[in-house]
């Protein structure tokens, strides 16, 4: 039997470092599943993200808040109960996280209850992000929730 040197031992490094890397993206390829991009339209989204800045600010701004619950029947979003919803449009959009199939955007009225309900119907299990967007008086708002849908 011949006697082990550094460079046998250099060798099955170099091999042991080989197999490491492989494993990790054979066995490992979650890097690759949130790939997608989140918009299409990603140079005008780019122009006009100095709004979304804005809505954003004003919307921190708020004494209350649009505040989101959820259960079995889905998502409901409300409106603080002094909120006069006249001359307000709502919109949302749901982006699903790892599938923009799944995207749900829309324009919404506010029922009696300074509220909306997004059905269970519509969700699939997992993780979304909800931008809710409103304008009250031609001012614009938004807020962005991260939701778990289980």
């Amino acid at each position: 039997m011949k006697n082990f040197s550094w460079g046998h031992g250099v060798v099955i490094a170099l091999f042991a470092f080989i197999i490491f890397i492989l494993s990790m993206l054979f066995l490992f390829p979650n890097g690759q599943k949130n790939s997608e991009m989140v918009t299409d339209n990603y140079y005008e989204e780019e122009l006009k993200y100095q709004d979304v800045i804005d809505a954003k600010r004003r919307a921190d701004q708020l004494q209350e808040k649009p505040v989101y619950s959820q259960n079995k029947n889905g998502i409901t979003i409300t409106f603080p109960k002094d909120y006069d919803n006249s001359n307000t449009t709502v919109k949302f959009v749901l982006n699903r996280t790892d599938d923009q199939n799944l995207d749900i955007h829309k324009s919404v009225q506010l029922d009696a209850n300074k509220s909306f309900i997004i059905p269970a119907q519509v969700l699939t299990l997992g993780n979304y992000t909800l931008r809710l967007n409103w304008t009250k008086d031609k001012t614009d708002y938004r807020m962005d929730y991260d939701v778990i849908w289980k």
